[in-house]
């Protein structure tokens, strides 16, 4: 196809389906020959997606696309980009509004345009709808998704909780439907976890202007992953709290293990990177809400690559990196964050802090570290 001009794309997502519906409907009239596509997830399970197309005036067109791996979200990369690229041919759509189905993430989709849309689709903003009442149920939801009737794929193994919170983490704008329900603490909540993002009423001008700002993919992939994430900082607002808590001694893993129950419920959401006596070399990411935790290994520190290696690492990788730098230890750290209504700060941080290497086995020195118990082991060394 020949295209004439670079089509802009909005992704609206979020759990709260009235709220992004609202937004898109939003868009639509504010925006002029602005069109909405959907693709309808909920039918996979018969073996198929449903994609509509509609504008201000109703809806245009409506079609199915059948599963791909027999997974709804392969199904709906698979037939978006021909529908984005049908309407960049057309000349004539000033906008195309994408709405995520529940819990498909932005970030995936995002990439997948950037990555795709040689030139005829870029991504102009990414929109998080939130009904701030529905905030914290939301995020203390620790369902798998397949549980509520929401999940991608069969393997899909996300919690309702987790999910919700990385749709709003990785949004450049938040977009507030006006709930009566909603409380100063629901909205101070929303502040606390995504405190970069402006936050605008949904339907209001601002946010049509906010939706064709621009949107850089690459920067916002890198403000996500755990080696660099831009983590909220320290606040206290209507009796929401976020703690930052950082160190650059190890974690003990027999005592970081057995805390892990109380860490992971310590509030409706932590996240961050963090590093293990017994594993000195990898940077580990936390990511939980809703009780649920996920310790991963995301790759190694910086500072346990021979300096040739460094000339491969993103310049972002090198100055998060740079910020945390100890002379001791480089760029291992402890940077973790927890954001939560009533949030025990002074019980939350002791119980950390003792999860620590004590100044005895500090000075044992990592080659003692290394003979820890390894007690991460399940959660993190593959079964084969």
């Amino acid at each position: 196809m020949e295209h004439t001009r670079t089509l802009p794309v909005v992704l609206v997502g979020g759990l709260h389906s009235d709220a992004r519906r609202e937004v898109v409907e939003g868009l639509l009239r504010q925006v002029p020959r602005s069109v909405a596509l959907h693709h309808d997830l909920s039918t996979a399970g018969g073996g198929i997606v449903l994609r509509t197309v509609r504008d201000a005036s109703g809806e245009l067109a409506r079609g199915e696309t059948p599963l791909v791996n027999d997974c709804a979200c392969c199904a709906l990369r698979e037939d978006l980009l021909p529908e984005l690229e049908r309407l960049a041919a057309g000349g004539l759509t000033g906008l195309a509004v994408v709405e995520l189905w529940d819990s498909v993430e932005p970030k995936s989709m995002a990439e997948v345009i950037a990555a795709h849309g040689h030139g005829w689709a870029e991504v102009t903003g990414v929109i998080a709808a939130v009904d701030p009442a529905l905030v914290l149920p939301c995020l203390s939801n620790g369902d798998d998704l397949a549980e509520a009737g929401l999940a991608a794929a069969p393997t899909d193994q996300r919690t309702v909780g987790d999910t919700w919170a990385r749709q709003l983490e990785y949004a450049s704008v938040v977009a507030l439907v006006d709930s009566p329900d909603a409380d100063d603490q629901d909205r101070a909540l929303v502040r606390q976890l995504h405190p970069t993002a402006p936050r605008v009423p949904a339907g209001s001008e601002a946010l049509a202007e906010l939706a064709l700002a621009g949107f850089d993919v690459e920067a916002a992939g890198a403000a996500q992953h755990p080696s660099c994430a831009l983590l909220p900082q320290e606040a206290e607002e209507a009796g929401v709290s976020t703690l930052v808590w950082r160190a650059h001694r190890p974690f003990h893993p027999g005592r970081l293990f057995d805390a892990l129950e109380d860490l992971s419920c310590a509030a409706a959401r932590s996240r961050g990177r963090f590093w293990l006596a017994d594993r000195p070399d990898t940077l580990l990411s936390w990511d939980a809400a809703g009780g649920a935790l996920c310790v991963e290994g995301t790759g190694p520190w910086l500072a346990s690559l021979p300096d040739a290696a460094w000339d491969m690492v993103p310049p972002f990788r090198r100055a998060a990196a740079a910020l945390d730098w100890h002379p001791e230890v480089g760029d291992r750290c402890q940077h973790l964050v927890f954001v939560s209504p009533a949030l025990d700060r002074r019980g939350l941080t002791a119980l950390l802090d003792s999860c620590l290497l004590t100044d005895a086995e500090y000075r044992a020195g990592s080659e003692a570290w290394k003979r820890l118990p390894t007690a991460f082991g399940p959660l993190l060394d593959p079964i084969h």
